[in-house]
């Protein structure tokens, strides 16, 4: 977060000086801030929303509001709310701005191919994502990441007027190219930091969640499962992509591409459950 901070202060410095106007850097973080606001109070409202979860009604889904109250209460945390979307993608996550306000969602899909034991080791991971506080910090990273993006591509579009190195006679050349390069490249540095920061926190929380129940095995289990059926789910969306459990999207190819996943390789997450002992 710090990371972020600095570079959208840097941007705006630098396009700002760039184009000779100083309001440009008050605006980033003016913008910035306002934008983290936002989203701390209604992200969960947004993501629920774009994901088309519906609030789960406690008499049609009893055994999944048991199973959350019960490893709630064995996290020694307050009992979030609970949604469904109708989906056959297997897939969860959690989201929300404390532990006092959180919500998990799972889809119909993953209701239909779990067993008990391996449901818990993935409502487990989701609410250690909750106690770990990773659904705050996911959404600010997120905003971040767009207000990075957002500068760089008004400054690529010249949406600021004239820039000072004209009015100078291009007396500040090599300043200005190294400021062009670094505004260029830095929607993907924010990206790959969203993106490792996204991973770090699906292996603490599969850790995490596997010593809430003592069974490691049930949520290597429920990554197999969920892994196999490989469907993209619905309402796919990069910009919720590393809230859940899985990528919405499906397993990516072992290329390249793979670089730019919200999730680390379930091999590797289900490698790393097998080999911890209770």
């Amino acid at each position: 977060m710090s990371v972020f901070l600095v570079v959208i202060v840097f941007l705006g410095y630098f396009i700002g000086y760039y184009y000779n106007n100083s309001n440009i850097l008050y605006f980033a973080i003016i913008f910035s801030l306002f934008m983290n606001i936002l989203s701390y109070w209604y992200s969960d409202k947004i993501v629920l929303g774009m994901s088309g979860a519906k609030e789960a009604l406690h008499d049609e889904y009893i055994d999944l509001y048991h199973l959350v109250e019960n490893l709630s209460i064995t996290a020694g945390l307050p009992m979030p709310k609970i949604y469904v979307i109708n989906d056959a993608s297997p897939n969860a996550f959690a989201t929300g701005r404390d532990k006092e306000h959180a919500v998990i969602a799972v889809t119909t899909g993953l209701l239909a191919i779990l067993n008990k034991s391996e449901l818990e080791g993935v409502v487990a991971h989701e609410l250690s994502h909750i106690g770990n506080r990773d659904i705050l910090l996911s959404t600010v990273v997120v905003v971040l990441v767009g207000m990075v993006s957002i500068l760089a591509n008004i400054f690529m579009r010249g949406g600021f007027g004239k820039n000072r190195d004209r009015e100078e006679g291009g007396a500040n050349g090599l300043l200005m190219l190294i400021g062009v390069i670094f505004v260029i490249l830095s929607p993907l540095v924010s990206q790959l930091i969203q993106l490792a920061i996204s991973r770090k926190r699906e292996f603490l929380a599969d850790a995490s969640g596997a010593l809430l129940t003592r069974y490691p095995d049930g949520l290597a289990s429920a990554l197999k499962k969920i892994s196999e059926v490989n469907i993209p789910m619905k309402n796919a969306n990069n910009a919720t992509a590393h809230l859940f459990i899985s990528n919405p999207f499906g397993s990516t190819a072992k290329s390249i591409s793979s670089l730019f996943s919200t999730h680390p390789p379930i091999e590797e997450r289900i490698k790393a459950l097998v080999g911890m002992k209770m």
